[in-house]
């Protein structure tokens, strides 16, 4: 149940109604296919909203929300984690991948797959 009704705010600068099911949407095509709960996807999701809602704010920009999917991700499941990362940070080549994982310290052999 939201407390107030939230506006999100796209990097065009285009707004729109928080809608908790694209939420899901974009969770489930990163998980697609892992071994992970439905209840603990369904936590992740109240828990994001919760904090959006905590947050006091009726008009947040995408790229919080986008964060904060991020973290949650990552925290339970770091396939779908990178999986999302890859359409969120827009990797157009392995080295966006590569940097990425080393970055973020899942991959020893990111290094060697740079130039």
């Amino acid at each position: 149940m939201q407390l107030r009704e939230l506006t999100i705010i796209k990097r065009s600068g285009r707004r729109a109604p928080f809608d908790r099911e694209k939420l899901v949407r974009s969770i489930s095509i990163a998980m697609r296919k892992r071994p992970v709960d439905a209840e603990r996807v369904e936590r992740m999701v109240s828990g994001i909203v919760r904090q959006l809602e905590s947050r006091g704010e009726t008009e947040i920009h995408s790229e919080v929300i986008g964060e904060l999917l991020m973290k949650a991700l990552k925290s339970l499941d770091e396939v779908a984690y990178v999986r999302y990362a890859s359409v969120y940070r827009d990797f157009r080549e392995t080295q966006d991948f590569a940097r990425f994982l080393g970055e973020e310290g899942l991959s020893e052999e990111a290094e060697t797959l740079e130039p």
